[in-house]
């Protein structure tokens, strides 16, 4: 009785360290969040002008953009020459990662006590539609979800000559980050969670034609890398990447074109189970889980 009697004061004991241990950061800007700490060498390189880009001109350590008042938990702190990183984990983005995600440190403050979440309020539907609809011609930037960009970028990691200014500033838009942006911040930052994200609408066997009868504003049309969002008036919405053509976005096209396109390489499904060749529609305005 003696030992069990010790063995849960000690768990207790530790329990209390590792939550007296626990340390908290919130973003006090838009803050970039990359899946590397090297934010220097994403953000300038060797030469302090040189962006870390892929082949389609994207800068791929880019995760998304933590809204001001994200909430993290810090798991290190990271000291460099250039500076301190944090390694954090957030609800907001609850997503696997093979080496963590990264935050600057001037991007947050540091809390003792885990501070309350980010505040969310979706906005109404007509609203909701007009922030997307007003986005219509902006850059397609990977893990982009704030359009205007973050300003502080280029005084954190000024450039040494003449660079792509937006890109820089990640002032652009993905396809998750157009309904990140336009819903406050309220809906999945991935296409992954929005394959599953409010409920199936029933499209498996269906035409284009009955498909554009049936999709109503705001339902997505979504598959493993890329969201579609209906406006409504026969109207589909998307920030699209064109390797070709890389200011190339946000973009409205006919609902019906936009599908007929779509199912010339996937057929509709209630869920996906490969992926390859499928496509689902989520309704999930008022009906989110």
């Amino acid at each position: 009785m003696l030992t069990l009697l010790l063995s849960i004061l000690l768990v207790s004991i530790s329990a209390t360290a590792a939550n007296a241990a626990s340390v908290f950061a919130v973003a006090v800007n838009n803050s970039p969040v990359l899946n590397r700490p090297d934010f220097n060498e994403v953000f300038g390189g060797n030469d302090g002008k040189t962006l870390q880009k892929d082949g389609c001109g994207q800068l791929r350590a880019v995760e998304f953009v933590a809204l001001t008042g994200t909430v993290f938990n810090v798991e290190k702190k990271i000291e460099s020459s250039n500076g301190s990183v944090y390694r954090v984990t957030t609800d907001d983005y609850p997503y696997p990662a093979a080496n963590g995600y990264f935050v600057d440190a001037r991007s947050v403050r540091i809390e003792q006590q885990r501070p309350p979440d980010r505040a969310r309020r979706l906005p109404p539907m007509e609203q909701l539609l007009a922030n997307l609809e007003k986005r219509v011609g902006t850059r397609y930037i990977w893990g982009g979800n704030v359009a205007e960009g973050i300003a502080e970028l280029a005084s954190w990691y000024p450039p040494a000559g003449p660079v792509d200014a937006s890109l820089w500033q990640l002032a652009g838009l993905d396809c998750s980050g157009l309904l990140y942006e336009a819903s406050h911040g309220c809906t999945p930052r991935n296409t992954s969670a929005l394959l599953t994200y409010g409920k199936a609408v029933s499209v498996a066997g269906k035409s284009a034609a009955e498909l554009t009868a049936l999709l109503q504003p705001l339902d997505l049309i979504v598959w493993p890398g890329h969201v579609l969002i209906v406006l409504g008036r026969g109207r589909v919405i998307e920030s699209r990447l064109v390797c070709k053509n890389p200011i190339a976005g946000v973009r409205i096209r006919p609902l019906g074109e936009a599908l007929a396109a779509i199912m010339k390489k996937r057929r509709p499904v209630e869920a996906i189970s490969s992926g390859a060749k499928e496509f689902v529609v989520r309704r999930w305005y008022g009906n989110a889980e």
